[in-house]
């Protein structure tokens, strides 16, 4: 009897162990289903916010050639009353829509600018070159936008003088060009790296998703609120900016 008794217990105790691991593995399913939960909540979240337009009264978008081919109507619609077009990269980049995103945000009634990716492995009279070429002047353009970022593919780094030196070159030659003063738009670690806004007196354009940007030298006039916004006009993500109002 002691003997069967001992080997009941014996038998009973794998069952005891196969029950305790189902219900750990119950527990790190349910887990991590609410983490998905929350992920996709987060995610649908993040392609739909905006800034409260009783703050931000003038918001617009930034769009580009992977953006596809743009409805620009259902992007006004959405909400956007201007649109920074990526125009020209460096020394011969060229956005391969530029010229019909322009064209639409124009017949769509948008306010529209165009952008120049600012690189650090190119002459500043290059680069200018390439944007005068291909920018024409306008006298209902919004002023023109240097998008300011370290890139993969360019290994240089230029001292902060004459990194400055030429930037003010090429500030020079395409503000002659477009008869307007432009936006500087640096990102974060390259205004860490550089101190831009300290260095060129321009209205500044600051990046931060979801909380206002505070790097830079002075406050900024627009800021890129939100780089992950997806809209029925428009492939993939778009950039959502707003403008600082005056006196805010």
């Amino acid at each position: 009897m002691a003997g069967a008794a001992r080997s009941g217990g014996r038998a009973k105790a794998p069952r005891d162990w196969r029950g305790a691991i189902a219900r750990l593995f119950r527990r790190i399913g349910g887990l991590l289903l609410l983490i998905l939960l929350a992920a996709a909540v987060a995610l649908w979240w993040s392609a739909r916010w905006t800034p409260d337009r009783a703050r931000f009264p003038i918001q617009g978008v930034t769009i580009d050639a992977g953006n596809g081919d743009v409805r620009w109507g259902s992007i006004k619609a959405a909400g956007a009353d201007f649109a920074y077009v990526a125009a020209t990269a460096g020394s011969g980049g060229l956005d391969a829509r530029y010229a019909a995103n322009m064209a639409g945000a124009r017949e769509a009634g948008l306010q529209a600018g165009a952008i120049h990716r600012y690189s650090l492995c190119s002459l500043a009279t290059d680069q200018a070159a390439n944007f005068i070429r291909h920018v024409p002047r306008r006298a209902d353009a919004l002023p023109p936008a240097i998008w300011l970022d370290f890139d993969d593919r360019c290994p240089d780094r230029p001292t902060r003088a004459l990194l400055l030196s030429e930037l003010a070159t090429f500030l020079a030659q395409i503000e002659t060009h477009s008869g307007k003063r432009s936006l500087i738009a640096p990102g974060p670690r390259f205004e860490a790296e550089y101190r831009v806004t300290q260095g060129i007196a321009r209205t500044i354009w600051l990046r931060r998703d979801f909380f206002e940007p505070d790097y830079g030298a002075h406050p900024w006039t627009m800021w890129q609120a939100n780089a992950h916004i997806r809209l029925s006009g428009a492939d993939g993500r778009v950039g959502w900016n707003v403008l600082r109002p005056e006196g805010g």
